[in-house]
């Protein structure tokens, strides 16, 4: 059985996540409030950003880094691209 919240980020009622994806409140918050398609819209951005910066998630600081664009892109205005950042052209 799914389970459903009323996801923040896309302001509607969608599935919900099946685990709590990241330590501590943060995470439990993403669980409670996000969907699974906003979290999947999340990880695609993360890898942009973890690309684009040269990021390690094993690095303290990068960590940081990303933990606070994910609540930006989550539960505020969004995140921003990389600067100079150009989409790929498909």
């Amino acid at each position: 059985m799914t389970r459903t919240v009323h996801c923040h980020k896309l302001q509607r009622e969608a599935e919900g996540l099946a685990f709590v994806p990241w330590p501590g409140p943060l995470g439990k918050r993403v669980f409670a409030e996000i969907s699974r398609e906003a979290w999947q819209q999340w990880l695609a951005h993360q890898t942009m950003l973890i690309n684009e910066n040269r990021l390690s998630p094993m690095d303290p600081k990068h960590r940081v880094f990303l933990e606070g664009e994910m609540e930006k892109f989550l539960f505020g205005d969004g995140a921003d691209k990389p600067a100079g950042y150009v989409p790929p052209v498909s």
